[in-house]
């Protein structure tokens, strides 16, 4: 079954969890995570889902079969019926009340695991105000049942569900035209390096094409960037800069071009040497 990916700025966007995980760990698509998991606004190192595909790698999920883009814009932007909205409106009160099930649970659990404590305490001081009969009466279940009444859930604290996915149905629309040329020299280079088992990511934050990691780049750092040539032939300044560039960042430098008799992708791999050592 192929994968959903929702039309959005012109690329492809994962929102379910599972369908991400297929894509990384089967297909070796990445993306970037650009949706955020706290309440003081979005971190590089705290990103959630939704994930944002390159339109190279929505490009090639697409001509390879294994995603469909589609567009949810119509039917997602379409106004409620007050059927849609009174089904919400319960199911937000539930959320509410599974919440205040849930801390009422917390507490208990939390007083049980000291309920003869605080029964002593509040026998020694029932005995302080002379009530004799009623430190003897107390028991563990008056404790809790005590707690439980008095657990109060504050509605303007309560967590508000950011569904990563659309969790009732809707339609879409299937989009057909390309959302990149798939003719161009730098998605035949992304999606011929995809084709070799390479795992492979954007490369702007270092100067570069693309990034080419040995694995899943949670584990691996990036061993070679990728610069696309639109000539076999390298002017020598851009040679010595983007290689230094890559030993700055500690990294080999690949050159990317097609061949002219061929029209095939071939690379170059430069190494900086230093004479002196």
């Amino acid at each position: 079954m192929k994968i959903h990916l929702t039309l959005l700025n012109g690329t492809g966007y994962v929102f379910d969890a599972n369908d991400y995980m297929e894509l990384r760990t089967k297909h070796r698509i990445m993306g970037a995570l650009v949706g955020t998991a706290n309440s003081k606004g979005w971190s590089c190192s705290e990103a959630a889902l939704p994930v944002e595909l390159s339109k190279c790698e929505t490009q090639l999920l697409i001509e390879e079969g294994i995603a469909d883009l589609v567009s949810k814009t119509a039917a997602l932007t379409a106004p409620p019926t007050d059927e849609m909205v009174q089904a919400y409106k319960a199911q937000f009160e539930a959320s509410l009340m599974a919440q205040a099930d849930a801390l009422k649970a917390e507490k208990l659990r939390e007083t049980e695991r000291h309920v003869e404590k605080i029964l002593q305490g509040k026998r020694n001081k029932l005995l302080k105000q002379g009530k004799q009969k009623e430190a003897v009466a107390l028991t563990a279940y008056d404790v809790l049942q005590e707690i439980a009444n008095s657990v109060v859930f504050e509605r303007q604290n309560a967590l508000v569900e950011l569904p990563s996915s659309h969790m009732t149905n809707h339609s879409a629309r299937l989009c057909t035209d390309p959302v990149y040329d798939t003719s161009s020299l730098k998605y035949r280079v992304f999606h011929d390096l995809w084709l070799r088992g390479k795992f492979v990511s954007t490369g702007e934050a270092f100067g570069a094409d693309f990034l080419v990691y040995p694995g899943d780049p949670l584990l691996y750092h990036a061993s070679h960037i990728v610069i696309i040539q639109d000539t076999p032939t390298i002017r020598p300044m851009e040679l010595i800069c983007k290689v230094r560039l890559s030993v700055i960042v500690n990294k080999s430098c690949v050159f990317a071009y097609e061949e002219v008799e061929s029209s095939k992708i071939a690379y170059q791999t430069i190494n900086w040497c230093n004479p002196s050592k």
